[in-house]
């Protein structure tokens, strides 16, 4: 048996996972987010354990067999997030997230202090990365910036409690702009920008190693035995893709959560940072990835439902799903809710719904958005492509994925096949409780299988024809209004 512990913006997910693969079962604890200021974004570290202990205990009572039988736990987490602790492993200050988006000043110091970063990281100095974030702490906070003695992610402080280890996996690295993602390994010059060095950081595994086993304290609260391995991990997309299978090259999928993320493995290190294209390793040995990212995906559907008072998404979604057209001169909407990574790289993007009128009502706004999360994605697609991709066929997980109708505006606005799983919502917690198998000596290729297909979607001409020059106003639409947002 084997668990995994995913850690999420919104929820702590564990899952028990059998020796066939099979799901034995899950338990959940919700997590706020502090945003004590404009463009912040925070949550405190202790509260990731309480919840990950509350939810052990459910699990534990609702599973009693599965749970003793537990050989090893794996990790996932999302990305990118400061976690400093001080010399005693205690929390500093509140973690500081993935969309916090205080620190665009001190990525362009980045760049002015290493000026080949690039060239270094393949990724582009963003304000979601963690690098960025200590150099805003040493500006901003400096009495407590002279206090960190150790930096780690967000998944990494549950390991550190469970284990008492501190390690870090390379997908999970790899968003540090601290890591050379090709010799998989720190880099001292771009840790030395940031008033940084390596005995600052936790060592590196690779995401299917055993990074250590449970202190006994917590073997004992825990009722499993001290033996239990805790497996490297890795990010949240990655072990997503070790969820659904995506472990060679060529292999990749669509995610539609709160953000959205388009992955691809690559056999070799592929960068493209020119289009804000991230090049990551994957969370597996002589592996990596490119990935593209959209800061708000499903939670923009989110929004319009709540901004225009429907029952719920299902009832918003109903007259689409059952065939109601929407015009070509509907509105462009800009999914930049929270500013955009992939292509732009801009903290300060906003929103917009573009070219209402009168004749407009809540089904066309509703398509535009859905298709304004898509039009982002076949720009991350081009980027990609741009770096040298081949792709013919993509999954798709996520919360979006429920969504028959999304799904086949995805094939449509891509022109691949979009291909949806049974079972693919279980997402990083399953790629989790898989490493924690492979943790233990089993082998990629037993475990990391593909769950079954539930649905393919093939392009439809007639509809890629409907999209293609509304995904051209789409693509001029930004550039135009862009400067607008530090004006108004």
């Amino acid at each position: 048996m084997f668990l995994g512990i995913d850690l999420g913006t919104s929820e702590v997910k564990l899952l028990l996972m059998a020796e066939d693969g099979s799901i034995v079962g899950s338990a959940g604890e919700a997590l706020s987010v502090s945003r004590p200021q404009p463009l912040w974004s925070e949550q405190l570290p202790t509260d990731w354990w309480a919840a990950t202990e509350k939810a052990a205990a459910r699990l534990r009572a609702e599973h009693a067999a599965a749970w003793g039988a537990i050989r090893g736990i794996g990790l996932s987490g999302q990305m990118h997030g400061a976690v400093t602790l001080d010399g005693d492993l205690q929390p500093i200050r509140p973690a500081i997230l993935w969309n916090d988006g205080r620190c665009a000043a001190e990525c362009d110091e980045l760049l002015k202090l290493v000026p080949d970063l690039h060239a270094r990281t393949g990724n582009l100095a963003m304000p979601g990365f963690t690098a960025p974030k200590l150099l805003w702490m040493k500006h901003h906070e400096p009495a407590l910036f002279a206090r960190v003695a150790k930096v780690i992610l967000p998944k990494d402080y549950l390991r550190l409690k469970l284990t008492g280890e501190l390690a870090n996996d390379m997908s999970d690295a790899a968003g540090t702009l601290w890591l050379d993602p090709a010799k998989r390994d720190w880099d001292d010059t771009l840790l030395a920008a940031t008033g940084l060095s390596r005995a600052h950081m936790p060592r590196l595994v690779e995401g299917s190693d055993v990074s250590g086993t449970l202190l006994p304290a917590v073997a004992a609260a825990w009722g499993l035995p001290t033996s239990v391995v805790v497996a490297g991990g890795a990010g949240d997309n990655a072990a997503s893709a070790v969820g659904i299978g995506a472990v060679e090259p060529g292999q990749g999928f669509i995610s539609l959560g709160t953000s959205g993320v388009m992955f691809l493995v690559t056999d070799a290190f592929r960068p493209n940072p020119g289009r804000a294209v991230h090049a990551f390793c994957h969370t597996l040995p002589q592996r990596w990835h490119q990935m593209t990212v959209m800061l708000t995906a499903a939670s923009a559907l989110a929004w319009v439902t709540k901004l225009l008072k429907a029952e719920n998404e299902t009832a918003l979604l109903a007259p689409l799903e059952a065939g109601e057209k929407v015009s070509a001169q509907s509105p462009i909407f800009l999914p930049y809710l929270s500013g955009e990574r992939t292509p732009h790289n801009d903290v300060h993007a906003r929103g917009m719904l573009f070219g209402l009128d009168a004749s407009h009502g809540q089904t066309e706004v509703a398509h535009s958005v859905l298709e304004g999360v898509a039009f982002g994605m076949a720009q991350g697609l081009a980027a990609l492509r741009d770096a040298g991709a081949t792709v013919s066929r993509l999954g798709l997980v996520g919360g979006g994925a429920r969504s028959a109708y999304w799904a086949q505006m995805h094939a449509d606005v891509l022109g691949v096949e979009i291909e949806t799983f049974t079972g693919g919502a279980q997402g990083g917690a399953l790629g989790a409780a898989r490493l924690g198998a492979l943790a233990t000596g089993a082998k990629v290729a037993d475990v990391c299988k593909a769950p079954p297909t539930a649905r393919i979607f093939a392009p439809d001409a007639s509809k890629s024809a409907f999209y293609a020059p509304r995904l051209q106003r789409f693509d001029a639409l930004y550039p135009r209004v862009k400067d607008l947002a530090l004006t108004l």
